[in-house]
């Protein structure tokens, strides 16, 4: 399946950071689906597909961000997905973990929009707005 442009996952436990999120992509012109933890996020993709891109809190119950991450790039219907972690983890051991995971970039919280816009487009994330 290819990867729909339109669509990207935000993946937190937190139901006000996921809010934000949801905000900061949706000015960016994409539709939002939300998972409270990894587990959550794996039926969404099951569901849905291989979307855009996916913004990962680290740490989460059920499934944290890092197992999440391992098992999207376990698993090939997934390899054009691009994966973000947006995590308040600030250890270089973290980021060296989450990459060597499978992670495409990193950024720490608090984030703005522009981060956001700002890592996607390293990403070369189609559809990219702004």
């Amino acid at each position: 399946m290819a990867p729909s442009t339109q669509t990207a996952l935000v993946v937190d436990d937190s139901r006000a950071m996921r809010a934000m999120l949801r905000k900061m992509v949706g000015e960016l012109g994409f539709d939002v689906v939300e998972a409270e933890h990894g587990r959550q996020a794996l039926d969404h993709l099951e569901e849905l597909g291989e979307l855009a891109f996916a913004l990962v809190d680290w740490n989460m119950p059920v499934m944290d961000g890092l197992a999440f991450v391992r098992s999207v790039r376990d698993d090939r219907r997934y390899d054009r997905m691009r994966l973000l972690m947006v995590t308040s983890e600030t250890n270089p051991r973290h980021v060296y973990e989450a990459l060597k995971a499978g992670a495409d970039e990193y950024a720490m919280k608090p984030v703005t929009g522009d981060v956001i816009r700002d890592k996607l487009g390293m990403l070369g994330v189609a559809g990219l707005g702004g």
